[in-house]
C-alpha cells in the first residue's frame, strides 16, 4: 500500500483526534447524566463526521491502490482489488 501525502494524512489524523474528543464528551454528557436528545444529537455528530473520514480514505484507495491495479495490467491484482471494495460494501450494508 501507498502511504498518503502527508496533507492528506495530517489531515484525516487531525480529524479522527477532533472524532475522539467528540467521542469523550459524549461520554462525559452521559455520565453527566444531560437530556437524552442533547446524546443523541452528539452522537449523530460522531457518526457523520466519521462518514466523512471514511470517505477520504476510500477516495485515496480508489485513487492510488486500485488506480495502481488497473494501471499495472495484473488481472489478479485487479480482481483482488475489485473483491476487496465488493466486501467493504457488503459490510456497510449489515
Amino acid at each position: 500500500m501507498i502511504a498518503m501525502g502527508c496533507e492528506g494524512t495530517r489531515a484525516k489524523v487531525n480529524r479522527l483526534n477532533r472524532i475522539a474528543g467528540q467521542v469523550r464528551g459524549v461520554a462525559q454528557m452521559i455520565e453527566d447524566g444531560r437530556y437524552c436528545i442533547d446524546v443523541l444529537t452528539q452522537i449523530q455528530a460522531v457518526k457523520s463526521a466519521l462518514a466523512k473520514v471514511e470517505s477520504e480514505v476510500l477516495k485515496d484507495h480508489a485513487a492510488t491502490c486500485v488506480a495502481e491495479a488497473i494501471a499495472s495490467g495484473d488481472e489478479a491484482e485487479q480482481r483482488t482489488k475489485f473483491h476487496e471494495l465488493i466486501e467493504l460494501m457488503e459490510r456497510q450494508r449489515r
